[in-house]
């Protein structure tokens, strides 16, 4: 909407604009916006994938033509997402598609905070002249302006009562302040207040539901902090190769992983890996590896073991990552080790 209004002015400006015929102006502003929306649709999707890739690597080699066709195929597609919802959807995200006010409206209660409008002294609406008895006319303070209507980004008539498209922007109380002001009327007619309040009648703050929602947010705030300091600060993922085993030169049964070490911490550690599972099991490999803060490290290792030691033709093993200079981190990953067929 910030774009929409930078490239084709306010509200007015943009209905004049859409009925005019094309010319070379009205192209250049539309082009404008739209092109704005595309950008932000871009950095929306660039940011969305690198969480799940490298964001710095995903930059350089998405325009350099380098990445591979899922980075592209995603962040197109958030990107188009991202330019349609916000838009062309807008307010229909909002009314149809978004699950917020379907809960949000079950947590209600005549107790509610709630953005809404005060029919006792609004009604009846009309128009006026400012400094005229309106009362003596039978109306309220409501001038009819419709403002709270077109401000509202879902595109509903707050007066109308309490509605589940509502998303308590208070876009609408801005709007009807600045008239109540102009009209030197008191401010308030539209506000943030109660369905208890609007009859008359006594609002409750405290109440076993409010105190229901706050224990409730309580516990989950701290499971999510318990979470948070006892989350491992590196991760550990073990994926065998597609060839089931192969005999080395040494006539030994050899298998082959790839391993991936995410470090979560704010500064390098360096780690040493270790293998354990079955009998004269050896690693081959780097087993001192040193990940950089925030980096997420690969490297394939082999395991081999002599064909003779092997209980059976798949076994488990584990692999174990340890600090170098913490001994109380440590992570293991479980895996399954290929051999022969034993008769």
């Amino acid at each position: 909407m910030w774009c929409e209004k930078v490239t084709e002015g306010d509200r007015n400006q943009r209905i004049k604009l859409d009925k005019a015929p094309m010319s070379g102006n009205k192209f250049l502003r539309k082009l404008s916006k739209h092109s704005l929306w595309l950008l932000i649709g871009l950095v929306t999707g660039m940011t969305f994938v690198g969480y799940f890739s490298p964001i710095r690597e995903l930059t350089i080699d998405f325009f350099t033509g380098e990445a591979d066709g899922w980075s592209y195929f995603w962040v197109g597609f958030f990107t188009l997402a991202t330019y349609g919802n916000a838009g062309w959807l807008r307010e229909q995200v909002c009314i149809y598609m978004c699950p917020y006010a379907r809960f949000q409206s079950v947590m209600f209660d005549k107790d509610t905070l709630i953005v809404s409008y005060d029919p006792r002294r609004g009604e009846s609406r009309g128009p006026r002249k400012k400094g005229v008895d309106y009362k003596a006319q039978g109306l309220g303070d409501c001038i009819d302006c419709t403002m709270c209507v077109q401000v509202c980004p879902t595109g509903i008539d707050i007066r109308d009562g309490l509605q589940i498209e509502c998303i308590g922007c208070a876009a609408c109380i801005d709007a009807c302040d600045s008239i109540m002001d102009k009209m030197d009327y008191p401010r308030g007619l539209i506000s943030y207040t109660t369905e208890h309040n609007l009859s008359g009648q006594v609002t409750h703050k405290l109440r076993p539901r409010l105190i229901g929602y706050a224990v409730v947010l309580l516990t989950m705030i701290g499971l999510l902090v318990t979470a948070f300091f006892m989350r491992s600060l590196v991760g550990f993922d073990v994926s065998k190769d597609r060839v089931l085993y192969r005999e080395n030169a040494e006539g030994r049964i050899e298998n082959v992983y790839s391993l991936k070490i995410m470090n979560k911490d704010q500064r390098d550690h360096t780690y040493l890996l270790e293998a354990s599972g079955l009998p004269d099991l050896k690693l081959q490999g780097k087993r001192e590896i040193k990940v950089a803060a925030g980096e997420i490290f690969s490297q394939p290792v082999e395991l081999s073991s002599a064909p003779e030691q092997l209980p059976s033709s798949t076994n488990e093993v584990k692999f174990t990552l340890k600090d170098a200079d913490d001994d109380s981190v440590h992570v293991e990953a479980k895996s399954r080790f290929i051999g022969p067929q034993i008769r």
